[in-house]
């Protein structure tokens, strides 16, 4: 393969990021679900689609958030948040 067509597949392959979502219990004994959305190339929307995919479209409610805050603008580098890893996860209870 041409490295002049590799090249841009390895650099969307590295950005694409991907949720996980894992069991977890509640204080109360309730089950959720913590899905981790964290990365440069993720959201909060990540997270969300994902726990909406993951309650296969019933809905969900928020238990807690949790995640790195965005940065002022004065502390970003010509308007861009550059090399802060961001922090994302949320715990959903699936309806």
């Amino acid at each position: 393969m041409n490295m002049n067509r590799l090249l841009p597949l390895l650099a969307v392959l590295t950005l694409s990021g991907c949720a996980t979502s894992e069991t977890t219990y509640l204080n109360n004994g309730e089950q959720g679900l913590s899905i981790d959305c964290s990365g440069e190339a993720n959201s909060w929307a990540t997270c969300y689609e994902k726990a909406d995919a993951s309650c296969a479209g019933t809905g969900y409610r928020i238990v807690g958030t949790d995640g790195t805050p965005q940065p002022k603008e004065s502390d970003k580098t010509l308007g861009v948040d550059v090399g802060n890893y961001k922090n994302r996860s949320v715990v959903v209870v699936c309806k």
